[in-house]
């Protein structure tokens, strides 16, 4: 069942951002980074057709498991979030899934650093008062600690991708979010923190997104505060 994007849903959000005792990563070894949790409408069924050259993106490299093609198709409906496509010919972390989000410039905060990557990668210019708080830093094992800024885009936005960096970019119903088989938790020999794993459409979100869209799920729509931030990226997402 989709969920209604309404003020009332903004409202609950909000507060729960608000009263959450959030989590700060403070070290001095790791390269500060935002990411933009952007809450946008859709419509049901808007979403038959991946508009990504899926093949070319995958090039030759194996699925997760059997029977995903990565294609991110039917995942639309009511209350959404902006989830990336990230281009196969960057230099980092290419060809994943990724909330817009990058480093900060020196003197940012991360709010604004979450603002203007919105606006650098996915053309979406929004004010600062469309921020409704953030989640817990997430630190990645390639360096970074990760802040997640959730931010109400006032309605469906019309998303412009930056060729360079984005792919596509797709509108996810939070009802997705909520789906029985998820989140998945997969124990790897490199770690004893377990790989957390997300499904969406048809491939599966790996942290430190699948991380942050989990924390969206259990403390925005659910009211929990269960930590994210031991939850384990896969092998390839470590560089």
């Amino acid at each position: 069942m989709t969920l209604t994007y309404d003020g009332a849903l903004r409202d609950v959000i909000r507060d729960r951002l608000a009263g959450h005792d959030r989590r700060i990563v403070d070290d001095p070894t790791k390269r500060h980074a935002a990411v933009a949790v952007v809450l946008v409408d859709s419509v049901l069924g808007e979403d038959r057709v991946d508009p990504a050259p899926v093949d070319d993106w995958i090039a030759g490299r194996p699925m997760p498991e059997a029977g995903l093609d990565g294609r991110m198709v039917d995942v639309s409906g009511g209350a959404a979030f902006f989830l990336c496509r990230r281009a196969s010919r960057l230099s980092s972390h290419a060809a994943q899934w990724a909330l817009p989000g990058g480093r900060l410039d020196p003197g940012e905060t991360v709010v604004e650093a979450a603002l203007r990557e919105l606006h650098e990668e996915v053309g979406v210019e929004l004010a600062d008062s469309a921020v409704l708080g953030l989640l817990d830093d997430y630190p990645t094992r390639s360096g970074y600690v990760i802040t997640p800024v959730v931010i109400w885009g006032g309605g469906r936005l019309d998303p412009q991708p930056a060729p360079d960096e984005v792919v596509a970019v797709y509108r996810v119903g939070l009802h997705q979010l909520l789906r029985e088989d998820s989140p998945r938790f997969v124990a790897i020999p490199e770690s004893p923190r377990p790989v957390v794993q997300i499904p969406l459409g048809n491939d599966l979100i790996h942290a430190p997104t699948g991380a942050v869209l989990l924390q969206l799920r259990w403390l925005c729509l659910e009211g929990r505060s269960d930590r994210v931030d031991q939850l384990e990226q896969p092998v390839f997402a470590w560089r």
